[in-house]
């Protein structure tokens, strides 16, 4: 039965597979990316039958499955390419069938559940982060305006592509960065054209952090971090920017999100929305990524965002797809990663550190073969609120390239 699933999944790459009595059977085209796993139980077979997605990274994360012959990048790039044919099985759609039917109890997302949500993975060792993002920790896609392997580059030039979008045309903008994590978009904010920014985070550790920088960068009087629930905010704000936090409000809480967004923004005001999507139909997030690493995390695809957006009364006025970005950027996570294995492993254990592997791995993949991108979709209350053409945007990052690039990010009014 085993064999039968493999052949009919693995079309394209190579994958040998030894089980536990040693017996190798070989799958795929022959073609790249090659792979041979070791199978050390005999119960594995069962059970990567009965919950392939799952049990595959238990297994790997145990140590009962191993990677004889290329990396764990090469196991799930062959995975990642061939898995709309599994999901397509008759043996493995029961699991599919219930992991989407059962999508909607596991968005439950009340304030208290929200915050051990976010506990769990942000609230993790500060040295963890250390070891794999840039200076900054920003943790989200980076922005790369050529191709280039520079992530301190790249994650300054997307806060630029970010803050070109808010249209900062006036000083003292109050600014609202909703998921701010360890405070990097708010300070950058808050320096150009001297925006007051207001961060909230459900992150104990990322709020700690993030008022240390704000002291340090001479900004706490302009910065104001809070361990807060944006839900619970009563201010208005004439900027609104969230980044690589709504992939935590869940399907079922998208028209409150929405909302909410609407009644914190100021009748001129403009908001920037950065989040992972999906290009295809809507679905569930990997089993793997949402039992392991985020809990409560989900995707959506443009045709579920945009009615929540439109049924709260805010106009759409620009939307941005990015493509390849965060293949690169978490490319660039993982390198980092694995060369500071042995640290990863004395800050935690072995089987830590081949889990969150198997999370940059798969999560880059998703974004190279199973349909996964950023969207950046701008938002306003009324029609008029920004320029006719989209030519500020373009003259603005342009001309504050430069001043990056000089170490002076102050904007010009």
């Amino acid at each position: 039965m085993m064999k039968r699933l493999l052949k009919h999944m693995i079309r394209d790459g190579a994958l040998e597979i030894e089980d536990a009595a040693g017996k190798v059977m070989t799958v795929g085209d022959a073609s790249i990316p090659a792979c041979r796993i070791k199978l050390h139980k005999k119960t594995l077979e069962w059970s990567l039958l009965l919950n392939p997605p799952v049990k595959l990274a238990e297994a790997y994360m145990d140590g009962s499955l191993t990677v004889e012959k290329g990396d764990i990048g090469d196991l799930t790039e062959i995975m990642a390419k061939n898995y709309s044919r599994l999901e397509n099985h008759w043996l493995a759609k029961p699991v599919f069938h219930l992991n989407r039917q059962s999508r909607w109890i596991k968005q439950y997302n009340p304030i208290g559940k929200a915050q051990r949500n976010v506990a769990h993975h942000y609230d993790l060792s500060g040295r963890l982060y250390d070891l794999f993002l840039d200076r900054d920790r920003q943790y989200s896609c980076a922005y790369f305006e050529e191709e280039h392997g520079d992530l301190e580059r790249a994650q300054l030039d997307k806060k630029r592509h970010i803050a070109a979008k808010l249209l900062l045309n006036e000083a003292g903008l109050r600014l609202l960065d909703i998921g701010s994590g360890w405070g990097g978009m708010g300070l950058y904010l808050a320096s150009l054209a001297s925006a007051r920014v207001v961060g909230v985070t459900l992150s104990e550790e990322q709020h700690r952090l993030s008022r240390e920088r704000a002291e340090q960068a001479g900004l706490a009087d302009r910065v104001d971090f809070r361990l807060q629930d944006y839900r619970t905010l009563a201010e208005r704000f004439e900027r609104i920017v969230s980044v690589g936090m709504f992939e935590h409000v869940g399907k079922k809480n998208y028209r409150e999100f929405f909302g909410k967004l609407r009644g914190l923004l100021t009748e001129n005001g403009v908001c920037l929305l950065h989040t992972i999507a999906r290009f295809n139909e809507p679905g569930p997030i990997n089993p793997f990524i949402r039992k392991y690493i985020f809990p409560g995390a989900d995707l959506p695809t443009l045709s579920e965002l945009l009615p929540a957006i439109e049924d709260n009364g805010l106009f759409v006025t620009d939307i941005e797809i990015l493509r390849l970005h965060y293949a690169e950027t978490l490319k660039l996570w993982r390198q980092r990663f694995n060369e500071n294995h042995r640290a990863v492993e004395d800050l935690y254990d072995a089987r830590f550190y081949r889990m969150w592997e198997l999370y940059l791995a798969g999560c880059e993949m998703g974004f190279r073969h199973q349909g996964l991108m950023v969207v950046q979709v701008q938002m306003t209350r009324r029609q008029e609120t920004l320029p006719l053409t989209r030519d500020y945007m373009f003259d603005w990052e342009r001309a504050q390239a430069v001043r990056d690039a000089r170490g002076r990010p102050q904007a010009t009014k």
